[in-house]
Order: C-alpha cells, then structure tokens, then sequence
C-alpha cells in the first residue's frame, strides 16, 4: 500500500519537508520512493505540489497522513471520500480541572472572612 508523507529535508533546526509517496512499510528517509509531488516549507507556510499527479495517487488509493491532508486541503486538491482527515477538533479535555489555579479558592478572600 503507498501512502503520501513527509520527508524531511534541510539543516539542523530549519527543516524543509518533501512530499513524497512511498510504501508503508518503507521509513520516510530510506531512498525507495515511488513519486516526489512536491515540497513544504513550515517556516513560511509554503507548499508546491504537482497536482496532477497528486490527484491521480489519490484516486490510486494512495493515504496521505494527517499532515498532507492539510496541505492538500489548503492547495485546494479534492480528496475521495475514503481519506481518513483525522481529529478536527483541537480542543482537548483538561485532566484534572480542580488543580487549575482559576478553580482554587481565592487567599484574599479566605484572610478576610477570618479577621
């Protein structure tokens, strides 16, 4: 099965990722790939991408990661209805809300009620 991810490129602390298809079982740094589509730079939101071949990838049944689905979405790619787009929401359960500084009780308020 090929999946399209991202392959890490650049210097120390300034990456810059391709785009790449390549097997599942493969690590994203070994050289077996079978397409480069394109390039994304993180710093400057930058994305080039060959949309055509992209598009035909795609409806070959290759799986992008959560990360190229929102690079494609952004590109403005039409992805099939199989893609799996990942957590929408962003908003995470806080664990122990009583511990939160904003739930404690106030101090001020506790020295007054006893003077």
């Amino acid at each position: 099965m090929l999946t399209i991810r991202l392959q890490r490129l650049g210097k120390a602390h300034y990456a810059a990722y391709r785009i790449v298809v390549q097997d599942v079982r493969r690590h994203p740094s070994s050289g077996k790939v079978a397409a480069y589509l394109g390039s994304y730079n993180p710093h400057t939101k930058e994305a080039t991408l060959d949309k055509e071949a992209t598009t035909k990838f795609l409806a070959n049944g290759a799986q992008p990661t959560p990360r190229v689905v929102r690079i494609l979405e952004d590109q403005e790619i039409e992805l099939p209805k199989w893609v799996n787009k990942g957590n929408t929401d962003r908003k995470r359960a806080i664990r122990n809300p009583e511990k939160l500084r904003k739930n404690q009780p106030k101090e001020e308020e506790a020295t007054e009620t006893e003077a």
